[in-house]
């Protein structure tokens, strides 16, 4: 749950103080300094609106809803390239944008993937009425017809290469991380074409083992110990009790706002960057109606959903004054990231046998506060 407004008020005069706040980057000659740089690939952007016909925005506050679905969409992909590629789905979360996913997205390009994200009509920073929770059961429809109009070849975004319909993951942070773990796992909401599956900080205490159990997808969670938003020790920590093939990178003392791609410079400066994320999200939850719990229209227990496990209510706990800065927590987000997705989209089973080594051991052995534990997805 995030405010896009965190990135929009850059400083772009403290810039070189900023820097050199910017904790140092992985050692040189290691494999972390090796797999962070930018791939061989050109990053090209395309953006378009798609309009899903089918499906309806309800009516948000003041805003009296729509017979059909806009979604503002970008697409990262690398050129050349033979192809086909692998496509990403990336969501974002509660007050924010697509651009969010930018920085994640051309170094996964860049390393010959692409990915595609889109601003869900109700959730953003900008929708209609007014930002909302109450459409998140809409927005695994709105990753499937993504997915759906990318392979189909979707107007206005023309890629270097056709798309590889068997390598297909789903990647998000916060609300989005929900929205790609439903996409991937949900009994009624999930897409089978997806392999595999990335929550960033996503809500996980609602989901038992029967929800996990829909389908075999590999799954990657990455938290943070010092979420303010999305407590770590309820929504994280048990996921590999719940889940039969998953996997759980947890950075020390990180945050929530900390794994935005939209944190501006001046946030460096900042103690603890959640304390300007949980002003902008108790701001919005305030203004809103009330209109019942959220994630009711999800399902319950038949669908494994219990809507009575919660954990720590948003930005009640005490913020950590030693905060993990943002510019290092972007590192070793884009580092699990590809590397996970390579472990189970790579092209050869060496590429992928590799990844996983690196992700299981290497990774944590050069990134101390990173640590890692997976259940049930074997080694390629």
């Amino acid at each position: 749950m995030l405010a896009a407004g965190l990135g929009l008020a850059s400083a772009a005069g403290c810039a070189s103080f900023v820097a050199g706040l910017s904790p140092q980057g992985p050692p040189a000659g290691s494999e972390s300094a090796r797999r962070l740089a930018p791939g061989p690939f050109e990053v090209v952007r395309r953006d378009a609106t798609l309009v899903d016909a089918s499906r309806p925005t309800p009516a948000n506050g003041r805003y009296a809803g729509a017979s059909k679905r806009t979604l503002a969409t970008t697409v990262w992909a690398p050129e050349p390239s033979a192809g086909p590629l692998p496509l990403v789905v990336y969501s974002h979360g509660f007050l924010s944008l697509r651009e969010e996913a930018a920085p994640l997205s051309e170094h996964l390009a860049s390393h010959g993937y692409a990915v595609a994200a889109a601003e869900f009509p109700l959730s953003s920073w900008n929708a209609p009425g007014g930002s909302t929770l109450h459409d998140i059961a809409s927005q695994p429809g709105d990753v499937r017809f993504l997915i759906d109009s990318l392979l189909a070849g979707a107007p206005g975004l023309s890629l270097p290469a056709p798309l590889d319909p068997e390598r297909i993951a789903v990647i998000g942070l916060s609300l989005g991380g929900l929205t790609a773990t439903l996409v991937a796992f949900h009994p009624e909401l999930r897409d089978p074409r997806v392999r595999a599956a990335v929550s960033i900080a996503g809500p996980g205490a609602l989901f038992s083992p029967r929800f996990f159990a829909s389908a075999p997808v590999p799954l990657l969670m990455i938290a943070a110990t010092g979420d303010a938003m999305i407590d770590y020790a309820s929504n994280a920590a048990p996921l590999l009790e719940r889940a039969p093939h998953a996997a759980l990178l947890t950075l020390a003392q990180g945050t929530h706002v900390g794994f935005s791609g939209i944190t501006s410079l001046w946030l460096q400066l900042w103690p603890n960057p959640d304390s300007i994320g949980c002003d902008a999200l108790e701001r919005r939850l305030h203004a809103q109606d009330d209109g019942g719990n959220p994630f009711a229209a999800l399902g319950g227990p038949e669908q494994g959903i219990v809507l009575t496990k919660w954990g720590r209510p948003p930005c009640t706990g005490e913020l950590s004054s030693d905060a993990m800065r943002p510019s290092r927590q972007q590192r070793l987000l884009h580092l699990a990231v590809r590397a996970f997705l390579d472990s189970q989209l790579g092209a050869t089973r060496r590429e992928r046998r590799e990844a996983w080594h690196y992700l299981a051991e290497t990774l944590p052995r050069e990134a101390p506060d990173a640590s890692f534990a997976s259940r049930g997805i074997p080694e390629p």
